[in-house]
């Protein structure tokens, strides 16, 4: 080929290659294009799909939930158990899993790393054509994936549908101890992929407390930041979002106002400054490097432009929210007092006045009370809870609420550390918002705590027959709530329970809290990791098992207010899945009976981020009782009992068990469980 040939074929290939070039950038223009529409597009029918869920609830609003099933809770596993079970999986596999993952709801927020290691310690087996996966009924304990093959799902021996490679299923049961819906049977050879509620309750425990850990040690590193304790700084992380960013866009951008400090989780980003009118580069942030802080402290201009490089996911901090989390001159602080520490401080002097329990009671013995009987001799049940039942007796001066715990439930459904925990926190608390503990029996089967009674019944019973509750009642419910999570915050106990179910009314139609079995100590800063509560109830944190603290009881309360004031709570559903992704969400859909400033409360206290909801704040409490929606009650007559309560309507007057409605053939029922139980064990 002679010089000449050879020089045009390079020019061709030149023209080609930048015709190429042109060509990609032209796509690389379009999918971008495509992309940003895609987004308006999902905005845009998020937006139709929010307006048409308002339209729905004000036409017809959802049915009355029925009473809320409490989820219990269970030891974690070592660690040990699950780091065991790593097993080598091929691309094709993890590919299948992530796949499967990101189709469910409450599965598909998972972190990378968490996503990771499920997918590590998931198990694989074969089962034979025939053999049954789950049967309906049974207590599940894990969730699969179908790797090949053919499955069959029935629901009272009728066929439902059929499912294929890649389907994911039974994944509730790794939430908490659930019974199975369905029957799933294989109608071929099929290959499962499998993963126990135990190792994913472990994985994710270790894998939220790693981050947190981690997250504190960026935060550390911000000048801004580094003398606070570890205890504020996890609670400026509780307060910080997770934000994407595509791979070019900006994400600041230097002369432009700022008030939002940046740590990057994952990806690059690239820092340019104008020299002389051309963008220099300054330096590549990576994974934990941070951006920004200044911008928390006052409102300044940028002074560079920050860019991602590839796509970067950083959490973010508004400055306006981490001032009203961290006041600005607590910044430095003394080491031995901490915010919260103050805050505690005052909570305990404001707190309600305490009541002394009867000094008599303690001096009687299990013997000493009899049971009260409806007309017809059976003995009255007040309630029957998880692991107990309550009954109605009396020592022939005062009746009492007498709850029967099972021995051998508790050993069975591992709860002696909790009923433990209860009985400790019972014994502590002394507050005319909350039930009042007066002794404690036992016997060779049982336990029995001898409790307050509160004539006046459920505050469950009385929003079914009312429907639902005008402002003012709500408002006077609430109150008596707040004063009870200030003195149990106050003496660092989070409730973790609050449903009207848990509310009693006295004879005066008061409020006060009951059913501590879920309630537990905790110090600030700290975390628990438990999953349990009420589904309707749980916090967004709960579901993620990010760990979780006082900030569980304000998420409750704005639920507590929504059932209050229209009937339901605002996620509702017959499957506990579609409550859970409704939760995640953490779109709220407002009947018109639910005034502005309700509306408003409930929002900031409904914050899917723990640290940024009302009562989380620097000034606790304090500030959810400032708020409009409480503008009409007197505290201070509140906690001297002095207000004449609105909820006084809802009490009858007669027998003691009035205000109770009578469960029928309970009490059979109930001997009928405890002697099968005892013949199981």
């Amino acid at each position: 080929m002679s010089h000449r040939e050879l020089a045009n074929r390079l020019m061709e290939m030149t023209v080609r290659l930048e015709g190429e070039q042109t060509r990609n950038s032209k796509l690389e223009a379009r999918v971008r294009e495509l992309e940003r529409r895609l987004k308006e597009n999902e905005e845009e029918f998020m937006k139709m799909k929010k307006a048409h869920e308002e339209q729905q609830t004000q036409r017809d609003p959802p049915m009355n939930r029925t009473r809320g099933k409490a989820i219990l809770p269970e030891p974690l596993s070592e660690p040990s158990a699950t780091t065991a079970q790593k097993i080598a999986k091929s691309p094709s596999t993890v590919g299948l899993i992530n796949r499967a993952i990101q189709r469910h709801d409450f599965l598909q927020g998972l972190d990378p790393e968490q996503a990771a290691r499920i997918i590590e310690c998931m198990t694989m087996s074969e089962r034979p054509r025939g053999e049954t996966i789950i049967s309906e009924g049974d207590a599940g304990n894990a969730m699969f994936i179908l790797v090949e093959g053919e499955l069959q799902v029935s629901k009272n021996g009728m066929p439902v549908r059929r499912l294929e490679r890649g389907t994911l299923f039974g994944e509730l049961a790794i939430l908490y101890d659930c019974t199975r819906t369905a029957t799933v049977q294989a109608i071929t050879d099929v290959r499962l992929l499998c993963l126990s509620r135990s190792t994913f309750r472990t994985i994710r425990t270790i894998e939220s407390q790693k981050r947190r850990e981690l997250m504190i040690s960026f935060l550390k590193s911000a000048k801004t930041l580094h003398h606070l304790s570890d205890a504020e700084l996890s609670h400026v992380f509780d307060c910080m979002e997770e934000k994407y960013f595509s791979n070019g866009e900006s994400i600041v951008i230097e002369g432009d106002e700022g008030n939002t400090f940046y740590v990057i989780l994952r990806g690059r980003v690239q820092v340019t400054q104008k020299v002389e009118g051309v963008e220099k580069e300054i330096r590549v942030l990576q994974h934990g490097d941070h951006f920004g802080e200044l911008a928390l402290i006052r409102h300044i201009r940028r002074t560079a432009t920050c860019t991602a490089v590839e796509n970067v996911t950083c959490l973010i901090l508004d400055g306006e929210i981490f001032s009203e989390t961290i006041p600005l001159d607590h910044i430095e602080l003394p080491e031995s007092v901490d915010g919260f520490a103050q805050t505690i401080l005052v909570e305990r002097e404001s707190s309600v006045p305490e009541v002394q329990a009867e000094p008599e009671v303690t001096r009687l013995q299990l013997s000493d009370f009899t049971a009260i009987c409806f007309s017809d001799g059976e003995p009255v049940t007040l309630g029957i809870g998880a692991f107990a039942r309550v009954e109605l007796v009396t020592n022939g001066k005062q009746n009492y609420a007498m709850k029967k715990i099972s021995k051998k439930f508790l050993k069975k459904m591992q709860q002696q550390r909790h009923i433990q925990s209860e009985r400790k926190i019972l014994e502590e608390v002394c507050c005319s918002f909350i039930i009042k503990m007066y002794a404690v029996f036992k016997d060779a089967s049982h336990i029995y705590f001898l409790l307050e009674f509160c004539e006046g019944g459920e505050l469950w019973s009385k929003l079914r027959e009312n429907g639902r509750f005008d402002n003012m009642t709500a408002v006077f419910c609430c109150g008596c709530v707040l004063e009870a999570l200030t003195y149990l915050h106050g003496h660092l106990i989070v409730y973790r329970d609050l449903k009207p179910e848990n509310l009693l009314l006295d004879h005066r139609g008061y409020i006060k809290l009951a059913d501590f079995g879920f309630a537990c100590h905790l110090l600030r800063g700290e975390r628990t990791y438990s999953f349990c509560g009420t589904p309707e109830y749980l916090a967004p944190e709960v579901l993620k098992n990010e760990g979780h603290d006082f900030s569980v009881d304000f998420w409750a309360m704005g639920i507590l207010i929504f059932e209050l004031l229209t009937g339901f709570p605002p996620f509702i559903s017959t499957d506990p899945r579609k409550i859970y992704a409704k939760i995640l969400e953490g779109s709220m859909t407002f009947p018109n009976c639910v005034s502005r400033s309700a509306r408003s409360l409930i929002s900031k206290l409904c914050k899917s981020r723990p640290g940024q909801r009302l009562g989380n704040r620097k000034n606790g409490i304090l500030d959810i009782k400032r708020n409009t929606w409480f503008r009409d009650i007197d505290w201070s007559k509140l906690k001297q009992g002095q207000l004449v309560a609105p909820t006084a309507r809802f009490v009858h007057r007669g027998a003691p068990y009035a205000n109770f409605h009578r469960l029928l053939g309970d009490r059979a029922k109930g001997e009928e469980e405890n002697a099968a139980l005892d013949d199981h064990l």
